[in-house]
């Protein structure tokens, strides 16, 4: 490993951070699996008060749905810049990504806002509990990612740059992010589309 931090690895091979990362994303799976469960049970029964499909508009979130994979793109050449040594353009990609983040939650709180006021609210029923409370953690992990995305851009601007292996590293932000947009695909597709 080049860079003045040389960190321990597990008998796999895989270096301890690495293996940490890995570790926390898979309990996500295992915490997301359970709330897309859970949505499941309920999705297909009848319950009082208006339906989500009363009040959801698809060509809306497919456009917020696209900011946040071109977001995965933007992570993407954050990284392949910093891997070529590119600060500047580290930056720039690490900011892009931050934005389209951003746009991708004001889209939320947006259609959040319209749904309360066409009645379909957090306490209608269990229904609409567990529509507000998966998509709203995912919410919440894309805020967080878009606060580490910053965190790591003043980081940038403050020390002059950035590394690959050392510190508040990239690489895991981007495995996070990665894994963000992946989970939101397969929400989309399992609230909206299905």
């Amino acid at each position: 490993m080049s860079g003045g931090h040389d960190y321990p690895h597990e008998s796999t091979g895989v270096e301890t951070r690495k293996l940490g990362m890995w570790v926390f994303l898979s309990t996500e799976i295992l915490f997301f699996g359970t709330l897309i469960t859970t949505f499941m049970i309920f999705k297909g029964r009848d319950f009082p008060g208006i339906k989500l499909t009363d009040v959801y508009d698809i060509p809306f979130t497919s456009v917020s749905s696209f900011v946040l994979l071109m977001s995965s793109l933007t992570m993407v050449l954050a990284h392949n810049a910093l891997e070529n040594a590119d600060q500047e353009k580290t930056r720039v990609w690490l900011l892009a990504t931050a934005m389209l983040g951003s746009v991708f939650l004001a889209g939320q709180i947006y259609e959040f806002t319209e749904f309360y006021h066409k009645g379909f609210e957090l306490s209608t029923n269990i229904f609409s509990s567990t529509f507000y409370v998966l998509t709203g953690f995912h919410g919440l992990h894309v805020f967080i990612g878009v606060v580490f995305l910053i965190g790591l851009w003043i980081i940038g601007q403050r020390q002059k740059g950035l590394s690959l292996d050392s510190g508040f590293n990239l690489e895991f932000i981007a495995l996070y992010w990665h894994f963000v947009d992946i989970v939101w695909i397969v929400l989309f597709t399992v609230v909206y589309l299905i």
